[in-house]
């Protein structure tokens, strides 16, 4: 699909995409798409009941006067509410009218309202940002009707009053985007294709954009001490691995980096504790945390981050066998602290902890940020809506929470206390693996907290309500895997990490 970036001319075919807003009506673009086609915008307005909220669609199609095959008339809302976001989901809710349709070419024109927050050159690279999101597919695996899934679209353009600083803003928006199209695709590949060693051979294939891709396997992780994550993995035929990449983007190439963990059970079957069928359904995506710390890594490398980033992933299944874990074992981690394994279905924190300790051990970064599809309590607890946070530092959870809300990836803080630890307590190990039927999401941060060195800045991602989508789809996400996670970590390291 060709992405232009143009100066403001004439649209002579395909669909022609304007904006409206609620109070004002009109923006320049559409007022001149309407006196072009006779009026037909004005007329149909009132009919459609189009009135520029946020999320409208006005359609005229074949208009006359108009050389274009339609014009889109696309509802942006309140003007003081016109922002990157707004922007980036207006250009998917065109994208989406036109799904299933023959149209190869669509032109964008959407002036900044009065009082807006976005325009101009950053204005056309949002629009490109939530054209890229929406246009998404994941159709590797379809044979038939591909014509119902895949879109028709070849080239689209983005209008603009400058078009070489609006390729230069897409330039620093692309990475990012191409970052989260990579972490989809990662979460909705079949666990039979994307196993612990496949999923490692394709990060070790981003080694061409400049990160260094280490893979260790179980041999070298036994000799760390890394028992908690290998424990977890015993019970699959498929080798566990842990994938370390680093970025070294900083001007002085020996500062501390900052460092992001992910949990990457590739598929998760509870393990001896086995998870009942229904429940066991999507559970490939039990490596969403790791996708999206293989996606920001990607991004970072692409965009040329001014930062040291390393990025540390675990890669196991977790599965039933003759060799599995059972409830009742003892495993003795990396920081030499022992867990007693009461439920084998609580084994992402298992793989973390040693993650966990290894990225600290050997970097010392800034601080450390660990993604994980952990809990069902944290759905519970916020629904689909927002990631839970938990975290040891202050400042790092504000950051990441305003990074959250500029990209469209909110957060929730949640507590930590030592009331909560109580609920860890062993009887023959220094900690359990679980802490009892209430506060889930809690205890299982409490547990990572005891892996967390002291006076390291942490912060703990649940992301097991974000990281796919089940239910109704959201504007710029056509998928059932989200790639949450990218582009908050990546809007983290830009405002404060680069220089």
């Amino acid at each position: 699909m060709q992405f232009n970036f143009a100066a403001v001319t004439a649209v002579n075919s395909g669909a022609w995409v304007v904006g409206a807003v609620e109070g004002t009506g009109l923006l320049p673009a559409a007022a001149k798409a309407d006196k072009l086609s006779g009026g037909a915008i004005a007329r149909a307005m009132p009919l459609c009941q189009f009135t520029g909220k946020s999320g409208q669609v006005l359609e005229v199609l074949a208009p006359a006067g108009v050389k274009a095959s339609r014009i889109i008339v696309l509802g942006l809302g309140k003007p003081e509410r016109f922002d990157t976001g707004a922007a980036e989901v207006a250009a998917a809710t065109a994208i989406g009218r036109l799904k299933g349709s023959a149209e190869k070419e669509i032109t964008f024109e959407i002036d900044t309202p009065k009082g807006g927050k976005v325009r101009g050159a950053i204005l056309a690279a949002h629009l490109a940002v939530g054209t890229r999101l929406k246009t998404y597919a994941f159709n590797q695996y379809r044979t038939k009707d591909l014509s119902e899934h895949e879109s028709k679209l070849e080239k689209i353009t983005f209008l603009t009053g400058d078009p070489v600083a609006a390729r230069k803003a897409w330039g620093r928006c692309e990475p990012v985007a191409n970052g989260v199209l990579l972490a989809r695709d990662l979460v909705n590949e079949p666990p039979n294709v994307l196993s612990p060693v496949e999923f490692a051979n394709r990060v070790k294939a981003l080694a061409k954009t400049g990160l260094k891709v280490e893979v260790l396997g179980e041999a070298q992780m036994k000799k760390l001490g890394m028992g908690a994550l290998l424990g977890v993995g015993q019970g699959s035929e498929r080798e566990s691995h842990l994938v370390v990449m680093q970025w070294n983007g900083a001007r002085k190439k020996t500062a501390p980096p900052v460092a992001f963990v992910g949990k990457g059970v590739c598929f998760d079957s509870g393990g001896l504790s086995l998870k009942p069928g229904a429940s066991m359904m999507g559970m490939k995506g039990d490596m969403g945390g790791a996708a999206a710390v293989v996606g920001t890594m990607r991004a970072l490398a692409l965009r040329k981050a001014k930062v040291n980033a390393v990025g540390v992933i675990g890669l196991v299944e977790n599965m039933p066998d003759g060799k599995a874990q059972r409830p009742d074992d003892v495993v003795k981690s990396m920081s030499g602290q022992t867990v007693e394994v009461l439920n084998t279905d609580a084994e992402g924190r298992l793989v973390l902890a040693d993650a966990l300790w290894y990225a600290q051990t050997r970097f010392k970064p800034k601080f450390v940020i660990d993604l994980a599809t952990l809990t069902g309590a944290i759905l519970v607890a916020l629904g689909a809506e927002y990631a839970g946070l938990f975290s040891n530092d202050d400042r790092l959870s504000n950051r990441l929470i305003e990074a959250g809300k500029a990209v469209g990836e909110p957060v929730w803080r949640l507590p930590l206390g030592k009331a909560y630890d109580k609920l860890l307590r062993s009887k023959i190990a220094d900690m359990k693996n679980i802490g009892g039927q209430q506060a889930g999401a809690i205890t299982a941060a409490q547990f990572l907290q005891r892996f967390v060195k002291d006076k390291m800045p942490w912060v703990h991602l649940d992301i097991a309500g974000v990281a796919w989508q089940d239910s109704e789809q959201k504007p710029l996400i056509p998928s059932w895997s989200t790639g949450w996670g990218v582009r908050i970590l990546d809007r983290l390291v830009s405002d404060h990490y680069e220089g």
